[in-house]
């Protein structure tokens, strides 16, 4: 009897068998609340009714159209539509499949622009699994473990992770400068080092939000030494942060944009962007593959897209992830194994701790489990699996929000065998 493989293991027992908005319904006949979005993806909640009916009509037209032999409809109508929320100057756009397609091709894109063979990338961040965006990770041992060599020329630089320091924000902010400025005197000189990579918000590493300092003292180094600046959207882009891309809240711009995940609401689509100008220098053939730009993926984003901006979608996200912080808050205030809680929007998470400040993961665990017992869908990150995150879709609304808190509440006293002692 063929079955998956015994690593495929599931964050919860549910077997899904239908999707609408932010809940989900079991085989087992219960409904249960969704704040995992598939990992960020179905941005617009299951089966968004406008997304349905845009891939249903596509593929009774066109499946697929391989977008380096013929152009397609879909795919002209999203880089119309993405050029209107992509940063100033980002104009021109290369399609894959996953988000290590996408930090793939960027970092081709970087080496062959910039004729240097080193990228920074920064300690807790998670790029993918394929070889050479596992390995840029640095968020787990797990993703980058088993199959060494790894690529060479990867560079690790810290993160203004400040509560993991001990420090505040402004410290860690100028502690991991200056490390990069040492890195750079010391490791990967400016003159090898074609690209530093990060996203603005640690995915995998823990939902930590970078600083407005350090993206900036970035974008201040890569201008001043020549290379690139490239930010992984992957996870914080299409709205997600309470902004539509997660490095909207810190002022500054990206040389190259990695975009996938919440872009087609759960259909596989990813992308790079990038000036013209630094795409043309990509080499002839580079740039290429079977089924990206899918037909149907294509209409489910420009669909997406539409979406996002009639429903307001971005502002739902910034107003229900501050509704949902504040009742993680409250909850954390009573909880002495919840050191932090962290995050941007609707990518918020709770870091839990043993009583001497050490990661807990089995604590993390026992939540995590006891929320799906609650009817709420949860996922684990951080180097021990010790942060749970939420991820609602962004059309969350508040009657949601506070029902997921309160079976957060429940699974929290049960994960903590009913200890909620801290005085608030």
């Amino acid at each position: 009897m063929t079955n998956l493989s015994p690593q495929l293991r599931q964050a919860t027992p549910v077997v899904a068998v239908r999707g609408e908005g932010a809940y989900i319904d079991g085989e087992d006949g219960r409904r249960y609340l969704d704040f995992t979005a598939g990992i960020g993806v179905t941005s617009t909640g299951h089966c968004h009714p406008r997304v349905v009916a845009a891939a249903q009509e596509q593929v009774g037209t066109l499946i697929h159209g391989q977008y380096t032999t013929v152009m397609h409809p879909p795919l002209r109508r999203l880089v119309e539509k993405l050029g209107e929320v992509l940063p100033t100057g980002l104009d021109s756009l290369f399609f894959s499949n996953s988000g290590s397609e996408a930090v793939e091709s960027a970092l081709r894109l970087a080496r062959q622009a910039t004729g240097r063979p080193n990228v920074l990338v920064c300690h807790g961040g998670f790029h993918g699994r394929t070889v050479a965006a596992a390995s840029m990770t640095t968020s787990g041992t797990r993703f980058r473990s088993g199959f060494s060599p790894l690529m060479s020329g990867v560079v690790v630089t810290p993160f203004p992770t400040a509560y993991r320091y001990g420090w505040d924000e402004e410290t860690a902010t100028r502690f991991a400068l200056r490390e990069l400025d040492y890195v750079l005197q010391t490791i990967s000189p400016p003159d090898d080092t074609a690209a530093i990579i990060v996203e603005p918000v640690l995915g995998e590493g823990g939902y930590v939000p970078a600083t407005e300092g350090f993206l900036q003292g970035l974008r201040e180094r890569a201008d001043r030494h020549g290379f690139l600046l490239i930010l992984d959207e992957v996870q914080t882009g299409v709205g997600r942060t309470g902004r539509f891309w997660g490095h909207d809240h810190f002022g500054i711009r990206p040389d190259i944009l990695v975009t996938a995940k919440g872009l087609a609401s759960g259909f596989p689509l990813s992308g790079i962007a990038a000036s013209e100008e630094l795409m043309s220098k990509a080499w002839p053939g580079s740039q290429g593959g079977t089924y990206g730009a899918n037909a149907v993926a294509c209409a489910a984003a420009a669909a997406t897209l539409d979406v996002v901006r009639e429903e307001n979608l971005v502002a739902n996200a910034k107003a229900m992830g501050a509704r949902l912080r504040s009742g993680l808050e409250d909850v954390a205030a009573k909880t002495p194994a919840i050191g932090d809680v962290r995050g941007l929007g609707l990518m918020l998470a709770s870091e839990f701790v043993t009583e001497d400040g050490e990661p807990d993961p089995a604590t993390a665990a026992r939540v995590q489990r006891a929320a799906v017992d609650e009817g709420l869908l949860l996922l684990l990150c951080g180097a021990w699996n010790h942060v749970v995150r939420m991820i609602p879709a962004l059309v969350v609304d508040e009657a949601a929000i506070d029902e997921g808190l309160r079976a957060w509440s429940a699974a929290v006293s049960a994960g903590n065998s009913g200890l909620l002692t801290r005085t608030a």
